[in-house]
């Protein structure tokens, strides 16, 4: 469009061939240039309607008609608007009066062929696409993070903050486990991520604050994972207001995909990662009701989400009718009240009998886990050094930019060398305070993991109960826990009896059975205050 002009220069010629008719008022109308004809609002094509009904159209001019409308329904519109008014429609070829039977007719054929035209241009043009990503070599746009080489391959950027930004990003939701507490995490230590600006050819890369669905778009991006994807979305076109309206929206099924490729090019993770994480984010989402566990929520009910009624299939959810009191129930009575509770059962000796089954199965991995915790401990506080660091360098290029810039520029020339020594004194003001961070960072860090705490998590570690127990350990990380190694408890009563069945993450099950809590009884346990309640029933939290 840019480049290849002459259509466009013959389309302005028009106005001097009216003229050379006889036309004295000739009128240009070029507001549809660069725009799609197919269902997309035409204000020029609008206008034109507009004019012949107003009567002020004596004639209209155009190279061929798929100029004038794309589709036969604007074509005929069009024709007839001008029938009705008498206005002639004059192309390359001739002048043609739709008020007569035979140059409406002729008319009428150079529509339907034009539209035939572009139709057939537009399939070619799909079909070439589609047989380019059929290769896995068709990139409209590069994900941040990725450079195109040639055309028709990615690579890894080469800019090593960009780089270490994503590798946070994926190693930080491994630990944390949600989008959404990821997002939170990173505006919270004042974590910066990488957006591209600007076209394709003139694209450049800013560090802005973090944005939600920034942060879980990358984390649903299979280009991540080193796989190329192509019809990830699919178009629908429906009829709004009168017009047709082409509506893109995301298919979550990868059968509908039109082409995945795996380990086409170097991921920031694994293939099995990336599964792992969309299976994880399937089940945070708690708008899915029964058909997943839920997010990890605030909340002593350390099996909340993973427990399911054997009767009927529903999920049980935490009830909490006092201070320090838990109470797992079926959710069958309150979405159909003429149903009576299938399982309803005390909390508390339930969330220590599965723990004690969990704690001995991970006995032999106590030390292995306190020591990655302080290997976690000391990545966490590295993370944000080697973040601040990365920034710096680049602060410090930006800094040594800037003056090349003012030493370059004739210091008589005002104009421009005040704004480059603005420029200059900038760049300095945001390096000095990247570099404050980075010293009061370095300098946290030194007190952060002494060695009487690392000897503290080692003897933890040697005491998985006890560490289970401690007071600083939250109920999240213990559901974090238990989700990590249980994929599901299956309960059943009989009579006064409770059968539990453990759906280990392996495929292996286990067995446990308690007995109900005598009527009258209250078993009381050490909780935080609970602040969430389900809505439609007092004291319920999914």
């Amino acid at each position: 469009m840019h480049n290849n002009l002459e259509s466009q220069r013959r389309q302005y010629a028009l106005a001097d061939r009216a003229k050379e008719l006889g036309w004295v008022d000739v009128e240009v109308i070029d507001e549809d240039l660069g725009r799609s004809g197919s269902g997309a609002p035409r204000p020029g094509f609008e206008r034109l309607l507009l004019a012949l009904c107003d009567g002020k159209v004596g004639a209209v001019m155009s190279v061929d008609a798929s100029r004038l409308a794309r589709n036969g329904r604007d074509w005929q519109t069009l024709l007839e608007f001008c029938s009705v008014v008498g206005a002639l429609l004059i192309d390359a070829d001739g002048v043609y009066d739709p008020t007569q039977i035979n140059d409406r007719l002729l008319l009428g054929m150079k529509g339907t062929i034009s539209e035939m035209e572009v139709a057939t241009f537009r399939q070619r043009a799909q079909a070439a696409l589609e047989q380019k990503a059929k290769r896995g070599e068709l990139f409209r746009r590069v994900a941040i993070g990725y450079v195109r080489v040639g055309e028709d391959r990615i690579e890894k950027d080469p800019d090593a903050r960009v780089r270490a930004a994503i590798d946070m990003v994926f190693r930080k939701f491994s630990e944390i486990g949600s989008a959404r507490q990821l997002y939170f995490w990173l505006v919270a230590q004042q974590m910066q991520l990488p957006v591209i600006v600007g076209t394709i050819d003139a694209a450049q890369t800013l560090w802005k604050a973090a944005r939600y669905h920034a942060v879980l778009s990358m984390l649903k991006n299979p280009i991540y994972a080193g796989a190329y994807a192509y019809g990830r979305s699919k178009a629908t076109t429906r009829i709004e207001h009168g017009r047709q309206r082409t509506v893109r929206q995301k298919q979550h099924d990868r059968d509908a995909w039109a082409v995945l490729i795996t380990d086409h090019h170097e991921g920031y993770i694994t293939w099995d990662a990336y599964n792992s994480n969309q299976a994880l984010i399937a089940h945070n989402a708690n708008a899915m009701g029964d058909m997943v566990r839920g997010s990890v929520r605030r909340g002593g009910a350390l099996l909340s989400g993973i427990l399911r009624c054997g009767h009927c299939g529903r999920k049980l959810l935490a009830q909490y009718p006092g201070p320090g009191v838990i109470r797992y129930q079926c959710a069958s009575h309150i979405l159909e009240r003429e149903k009576t509770c299938c399982v309803s059962f005390g909390g508390q000796r339930a969330d220590s009998r599965v723990t004690d089954s969990v704690l001995a199965s991970l006995k032999p991995l106590g030390i292995q886990a306190a020591l990655q915790a302080i290997e976690q401990l000391q990545g966490a506080d590295d993370e944000r050094v080697r973040q601040k660091e990365l920034a710096l360098q680049q602060a410090r290029y930006e800094v040594g930019r800037a003056q090349r810039q003012y030493d370059a520029v004739d210091p008589l020339n005002r104009l421009v060398a005040a704004e480059l020594e603005r420029r200059w004194n900038e760049a300095m003001r945001i390096e000095a305070g990247l570099a404050e961070e980075l010293s009061t960072l370095k300098s946290a860090k030194t007190r952060f993991l002494t060695h009487t705490t690392k000897a503290e998590l080692l003897a933890l570690g040697e005491d998985l109960p006890r560490l289970w127990d401690h007071p600083s350990t939250p109920p999240e990380l213990k559901k974090r826990i238990l989700r990590i190694v249980l994929k599901e408890i299956i309960v059943r009563t009989h009579g006064d009896t409770i059968q539990m069945v453990l759906h280990w993450q392996g495929g292996d099950h286990s067995e446990l059975t308690m007995e109900k809590t005598p009527s009258g009884v209250l078993i009381v346990g050490h909780m935080e205050p609970i602040g969430c309640r389900h809505k439609g029933a007092r004291g319920l939290s999914a």
